[in-house]
């Protein structure tokens, strides 16, 4: 199995990061097999979705409105809400597991390959990208 990790700064704001490019060009010389995207953090996800027709932003309004920013959360360390960011793997979880035939995503025409992180107290993130090639 082949493996790299990638650097991405996500910011102090919430965030869907688009890796599709990154991904397709790790996979591009590698044949037929499975790409496994992975985030080894408690408090990111992974999501195949379409980007830049107001989907990211979206998802993110979605996840503000079901994991609200407040005082609820029994985890309490970082900025107020934080706990959220705990509970969101659990919805948007930490890897996405895509073919790839040929040296190309087996995507479809709009999905994208993202990163999403909501927690602004962590602006780093690692994203794991694995290759498992077909027997």
């Amino acid at each position: 199995m082949d493996s790299e990790v990638l650097h991405v700064r996500t910011g102090d704001q919430p965030r869907v990061v688009d890796l599709t490019r990154e991904c397709a060009d790790f996979a591009a010389t590698r044949g037929d097999g499975l790409l496994h995207v992975f985030v080894p953090h408690a408090t990111a996800g992974v999501a195949v979705l379409e980007t830049g027709a107001g989907s990211d932003d979206d998802l993110l309004a979605a996840l503000d409105e079901l994991l609200p920013t407040d005082d609820r959360w029994r985890h309490r360390h970082g900025s107020p809400g934080h706990g959220r960011d705990h509970v969101l793997p659990a919805l948007v979880p930490p890897y996405a597991t895509v073919p790839v035939l040929g040296g190309r995503l087996a995507l479809g025409t709009w999905q994208s390959i993202c990163l999403v992180d909501t927690n602004v107290d962590n602006p780093e993130r690692d994203v794991r990208l694995s290759f498992l090639a077909s027997a």
